[in-house]
């Protein structure tokens, strides 16, 4: 059966490892990293799993398009939808500094899409995706426009998204609660 969970939390609260062991003995699993590099404890942590478990996965690092990327694997993990959002809005906005309102809306408009139609691609897949992200209320007040900016899209994204998959989980200390 297709599912969708999302599982979310404060910086280094266990998340990503979480989300590495949901599918800890399951082959056909791509991990879509939107940073540069996969960090090496995230990469350790998959390898010795993959080895304990005798299976082998497929990573992609600095992903742009999530979308393009469901195809030929059966289960998912993204991580993160923070990263995702920073990167549209680099890429979106002239003037990082002073996000307009519509620059706003249209980021959240490109990443709520984009990780809508990667959700029903799974479903059609029958398969299953995990969504890695950061709760921006858990963070310090905003010092400037370009992190208030940043905290209110990701909030609206991280809403939208919850409120779609079938799953929801907060991770607290490396304790993952499911809330929905």
């Amino acid at each position: 059966m297709a599912s969708i969970a999302l599982v979310t939390g404060g910086a280094v609260s266990g998340k990503s490892r979480w989300a590495i062991s949901y599918f800890r003995t399951c082959d056909n699993v791509l991990y879509m990293n939107t940073s540069p590099e996969l960090p090496s404890e995230t990469r350790n942590r998959m390898d010795f799993s993959n080895r304990e478990n005798d299976v082998v996965w497929d990573v992609v690092d600095n992903v742009n398009n999530p979308v393009e990327h469901i195809k030929d694997h059966k289960f998912f993990i993204f991580d993160s939808l923070a990263g995702y959002v920073e990167n549209i809005m680099k890429s979106t906005v002239k003037d990082i500094k002073n996000v307009t309102h519509e620059e706003h809306e249209k980021i959240r408009s490109i990443v709520v899409n984009n990780i809508i139609e990667c959700m029903d691609k799974v479903i059609a897949l029958n398969g299953a995706m995990v969504i890695i992200t950061i709760e921006p209320g858990f963070s310090v007040n905003p010092l400037d426009e370009e992190q208030t900016a940043f905290r209110d899209i990701l909030g609206a994204v991280n809403q939208r998204i919850a409120n779609t998959a079938q799953e929801v989980y907060l991770s607290v200390s490396g304790i993952q609660y499911k809330i929905k």
